[in-house]
């Protein structure tokens, strides 16, 4: 006879641990996150912030966060549909909205915490490498005096795949650009190559995804081999009119940006309210509308009319 030793026994299942909800559901990297939130104790409970870069089909979502015992606190917060504001009528997806969403975020966070002006970041975007904390010691050796350290966040990609020329890698260099220390390498920016076993960058071909000059050159493609195609997947850039005119685009939205990174509240328009019968309730400005609390007179009257009402039948 052969024994096949059963695993799975009574004792394997007193054992075993669910694991956390969002692990089970595929959402979060726990190995990563505990990394990206464990803090020295020598920093004397000092935030570590981390810089979060979420894409969805439909819009790309930037914060920064600080983790706490209750949970993570979020200390600011910007998307990609926000460009609407700034210029931008359609491509909320792609790698220079991601640059832009970045970049907004820097300067609403500066701004917030009153570093905008002494950390200014980059003027001219030319795709270069940029880093705030080399750029304030040769401001410092100039003797230009800085009292205050640059904001100091650490990239979190989530479940991102860290491609070379991934979106996520678009908004880091938005935010760096707009003043914030991120540490990080050019390795996995557009432009980057292997060769030998060296890597060689070029700012000029990152400079072009940022302006999102890819962009405009597979829209005239479409425009001459396939219009229909341009019009299903790419209606919204040719009701706006900007094919040809994309990096002049981008320009504005990056000039506008820093003019005035704050957030801007959007006007809602409300669903009309719905009424309990024989309640009065008055217009609610919120998205629910909760009954007003009857008095014990309104309450009596109440039964009163039902028995009325009961008795008439």
């Amino acid at each position: 006879m052969v024994f096949v030793k059963v695993v799975k026994n009574n004792a394997y299942y007193k054992r075993f641990q669910v694991k956390f909800r969002r692990r089970r559901e595929g959402k979060t990297d726990y190995r990563a996150r505990k990394f990206l939130t464990f803090q020295q104790k020598n920093k004397y409970n000092t935030p570590k912030y981390r810089f979060v870069v979420r894409p969805t089909n439909r819009n790309i979502i930037v914060q920064v966060i600080s983790p706490s015992v209750l949970g993570d606190q979020i200390v600011c917060h910007a998307e990609s549909k926000e460009l609407v504001n700034y210029g931008l009528k359609a491509g909320f997806t792609n790698y220079s909205a991601a640059y832009a969403t970045g970049l907004l975020l820097a300067r609403r966070l500066l701004a917030k915490l009153k570093l905008d002006t002494v950390y200014q970041g980059v003027a001219k975007v030319t795709g270069q490498a940029f880093d705030v904390y080399k750029d304030m010691e040769q401001r410092q050796s100039n003797n230009e005096t800085i009292n205050q350290r640059p904001f100091k966040a650490f990239l979190d990609v989530g479940l991102a795949r860290t491609t070379t020329g991934n979106r996520v890698f678009g908004a880091l260099k938005g935010a760096t650009d707009g003043g914030m220390h991120i540490p990080h390498s050019v390795k996995r920016f557009p432009g980057s190559t292997k060769k030998d076993g060296r890597w060689k960058y070029d700012a000029e071909v990152h400079r072009k995804r940022i302006f999102g000059l890819h962009v405009e050159a597979y829209l005239k493609k479409l425009q001459t081999e396939n219009p229909e195609k341009l019009k299903k997947q790419f209606g919204e850039w040719v009701k706006s009119g900007a094919i040809g005119k994309i990096e002049n685009l981008y320009k504005g939205v990056f000039e506008a940006i820093r003019k005035d990174p704050s957030h801007k509240k959007k006007a809602r328009a409300h669903a009309p309210v719905k009424t309990r019968v024989g309640v009065n309730i008055k217009t609610f400005k919120g998205q629910y509308a909760r009954p007003k609390k009857l008095t014990s007179q309104e309450r009596k009257d109440r039964v009163k009319q039902k028995i009325v009402n009961a008795s008439a039948h």
